[in-house]
C-alpha cells in the first residue's frame, strides 16, 4: 500500500440512495441469515429529494477499527447483517488509485482496513417507512464505489438483501421486482427493475406519517413469528402471491391504474390480515390508519373507479398513490379536511415534500384548510368527522430515480481531515 508510511490520508465517497415502498409485500423468510424470503415482492422507489439515505463511507490506515455512526449516534457494527455486507464486499474489492494523495490500495488490502461510515436519513428511522431499505443499500452502493467493487447492481441487490431484504429493491429506480430466488446459498435472491420512474410518471404519492415512533414489534421478529405460527402465510406465499406478481407486473407494463390499485389494496391488506394471524398477534396500523382506508375506499367507490391505492408497512403509516396531480390534489383535500393539523401547527413543515400539490388543492395558508368542504362522498345525514391531530404530518413525493455517488464534496457527511463526521 503506497502512502502507508504517511497515515494521515483519508478516502471518502458519498451516495444518495431512495427508500422504496412494497405494492406486492415481502414478509416472511426460508433463511433467516442469508435473508432469502418466502415470496416474490414488487416495489415503487420513492423520489429520493423527499425521502432517501445520504451515505459517506471513509477508509484510512489511521482507523483501528470499523465505526458507524446513524443520524448522529455511533452505533454498533457488531451485528451478523452489518458484517455479513463488509465481507461480501471486502471479498470483491478491487485495486484504487488516489492519484490526488498518492493512494494506492491494493484488493488485498482491503482486508487490513477499515471504515468509518456516517449516515443521515431525511425520513424517521424505523417506524415502517423502510429506513432500513434505503440505509443498507446505500452503505452496500458507496463502499463498493469507495472499493472498486465491479458487481453490477443486481449482484449489489444480493449483497444488500443480506443486510436488510427490502435494501435489495432500493438499488434502482422506478418500479423494481426482488424475485425470492431457489438457490440455498442465495445466488439468484436479486432485484431487477421492471421499469424506470419516467414510464409512469403520472403518479403521485402521499405519505401519512402518523407516527414516527420506532415500532413496538421490529419486522424481523413480526417475520419470524408469523412463519412459526400463522396458517394464512403459506397459502399466500403459495397461492396468492405469485398469480398477483404476473398481475401486478402486467398492471405496471400497461400503466393500468385500475388493476394497479386493487392490486395493491388487497396485498396490504392481506399482509396485516396475516399479521392479525400470527401468535401473539401483530398491531402495526392503528384507528388513524383505518380511518385512512375508509375515507379512500369511500372515495373510490363513489367516484366508480379508484382514484387512489394504499398501501401499509410494518407501520401505521399510509403510503398513498394518486393515479395523477389532479387526483392528488382532490386527495390532499380529503386528507386535510379529515385530519387538520393542530390549531399551533405550521403548514410549511405539516405538508412537506413537493409543495407544488398544496398549490393545485387551492390551498395557501391555514384559513383554506378550514374551510375545505366536506366531500361529496359523505352522507348529507352524517356529519363528517374531524381528527385533528392524529397525523404528525404528509409528505408529497413521487416515483423516483436510484441510488446515486454525490461528487460535491461539501456533501459529504465525513471531515476529509479527520475521517470523523463533521
Amino acid at each position: 500500500m503506497a502512502a502507508e508510511s504517511c497515515k494521515d490520508w483519508v478516502l471518502t465517497v458519498t451516495a444518495q440512495t431512495p427508500t422504496n415502498i412494497a405494492v406486492i409485500k415481502y414478509w416472511g423468510k426460508r433463511d433467516e441469515d442469508l435473508i432469502l424470503p418466502i415470496n416474490d415482492s414488487i416495489s415503487v422507489t420513492l423520489d429520493p429529494h423527499h425521502l432517501c439515505t445520504t451515505t459517506s463511507v471513509a477508509v484510512s490506515p489511521a482507523f483501528t477499527h470499523d465505526r458507524m455512526w446513524l443520524n448522529g449516534k455511533e452505533v454498533s457494527l457488531s451485528g451478523g447483517r452489518y458484517q455479513n455486507c463488509l465481507r461480501e464486499l471486502r471479498s470483491r474489492a478491487g485495486d484504487v488509485e488516489g492519484e490526488e494523495k498518492g493512494i494506492k490500495i491494493t484488493k488485498k488490502d482491503w482486508e487490513k482496513l477499515h471504515f468509518h461510515i456516517v449516515s443521515y436519513n431525511n425520513f424517521p428511522t424505523a417506524a415502517g417507512l423502510a429506513s432500513s431499505a434505503a440505509g443498507l443499500a446505500c452503505l452496500v452502493f458507496s463502499l463498493a464505489k469507495l472499493m472498486n467493487v465491479k458487481d453490477d447492481h443486481s449482484r449489489l441487490s444480493a449483497i444488500a438483501r443480506q443486510g436488510s431484504g427490502s435494501a435489495c429493491r432500493s438499488l434502482y429506480g422506478g418500479f423494481v421486482k426482488w424475485i425470492m430466488g431457489k438457490e440455498q446459498n442465495g445466488s439468484d435472491s436479486i432485484a431487477v427493475q421492471l421499469a424506470d420512474e419516467k414510464h409512469w410518471d403520472d403518479l403521485v404519492i402521499i405519505i401519512a406519517v402518523v407516527s414516527s415512533r420506532q415500532k413496538e414489534t421490529s419486522s424481523t421478529s413480526g417475520m419470524r413469528e408469523t412463519v412459526e405460527t400463522s396458517m394464512l402465510i403459506e397459502h399466500r406465499a403459495k397461492e396468492v402471491v405469485p398469480k398477483r406478481i404476473i398481475q401486478m407486473e402486467e398492471a405496471i407494463k400497461n400503466r393500468d391504474f385500475p388493476a394497479f390499485a386493487r392490486l395493491t389494496c388487497a396485498d396490504s391488506n392481506q399482509f396485516h390480515a396475516v399479521c392479525l394471524d400470527t401468535l401473539p398477534p401483530i398491531f402495526y396500523m392503528n384507528d388513524t390508519s383505518h380511518r385512512i382506508i375508509s375515507c379512500v375506499e369511500k372515495w373510490n367507490r363513489f367516484e366508480g373507479t379508484p382514484q387512489v391505492a394504499y398501501t401499509f408497512d410494518a407501520g401505521p403509516n399510509a403510503v398513498l398513490i394518486s393515479h395523477n396531480r389532479k387526483a392528488a390534489a382532490l386527495l390532499l383535500q380529503r386528507l386535510l379536511f379529515h385530519f387538520p393539523p393542530n390549531s399551533d401547527a405550521d403548514l410549511n413543515s405539516y405538508v412537506i415534500g413537493d409543495k407544488t400539490i398544496l398549490q393545485d388543492a387551492g390551498i395557501q395558508d391555514m384559513k383554506d384548510i378550514e374551510a375545505l368542504a366536506p366531500p361529496p362522498e359523505i352522507k348529507d345525514n352524517i356529519p363528517a368527522q374531524k381528527y385533528r391531530g392524529d397525523v404528525n404530518y404528509f409528505i408529497c413525493t413521487r416515483p423516483g430515480r436510484g441510488p446515486v455517488v454525490l461528487t460535491d464534496e461539501r456533501r459529504s457527511l465525513i471531515n476529509p481531515e479527520t475521517g470523523l463526521p463533521k
